[in-house]
């Protein structure tokens, strides 16, 4: 039985929608659940959402012609490249669920601290200071591997990894000044936002 020619790709950007549709319930939720008095918020955050925002929408907008390889591969490079596609979106919203529901109360789109805010340093927390960042940055590539040319993914890459140092700058100053020698001793211990690979 032959397959359609299509059929990578088509999977590849269903498997990444769907899993947009997941990450997006999971952001809604979180902000449903999310509590407490704001005792500080760092503003300056909001600049590096807004540039990981215009990341996003560079792979979106600018996607490359329907159903087209992300690079002219041959048909076992197409399906490895697919599973890597999806394998990467899926872990990336596991990802994002797993960070979301350990900050529990504390889960905020941008830098803040709350009254009786904890220095959150479980699950997804003990791998990378900002989790959620990781997830995100999967999604990208998930949806640049999935829909968008190379080069607009290259360039996107680098539009959200500025947006996402200005964003854990903001928030890590904050934690800094709540938390003072506790969070120098995490931040010694667990890297920012890629995993170390041991």
């Amino acid at each position: 039985m032959a397959v359609n020619p299509d059929f990578w790709a088509e999977l590849a950007l269903l498997a990444v929608g769907v899993c947009w549709l997941a990450f997006g319930a999971i952001l809604v939720i979180g902000k449903r659940q999310a509590v407490g008095t704001e005792k500080k918020r760092d503003l300056k955050s909001h600049a590096g959402f807004a540039m990981q925002g215009l990341a996003y929408a560079l792979c979106f907008a600018l996607p490359r012609p329907y159903l087209s390889p992300f690079l002219p591969v041959s048909k076992p490079g197409e399906i490895i490249l697919t599973a890597m596609t999806i394998a990467i979106a899926s872990v990336s919203v596991l990802f994002c669920y797993s960070a979301a529901r350990t900050l529990g109360k504390q889960w905020a789109l941008v830098a803040r601290v709350i009254e009786g805010h904890d220095l959150i340093t479980s699950g997804p927390y003990a791998v990378v200071r900002n989790p959620i960042y990781l997830a995100m940055l999967g999604m990208l590539l998930a949806t640049g591997l999935a829909s968008t040319r190379w080069q607009v993914l290259l360039g996107a890459l680098v539009i959200f990894q500025i947006g996402t140092a200005i964003r854990i700058r903001s928030e890590e100053r904050i934690l800094r000044e709540a938390f003072g020698i506790k969070f120098d001793e995490y931040a010694r211990r667990v890297p920012a936002f890629l995993p170390r690979i041991v």
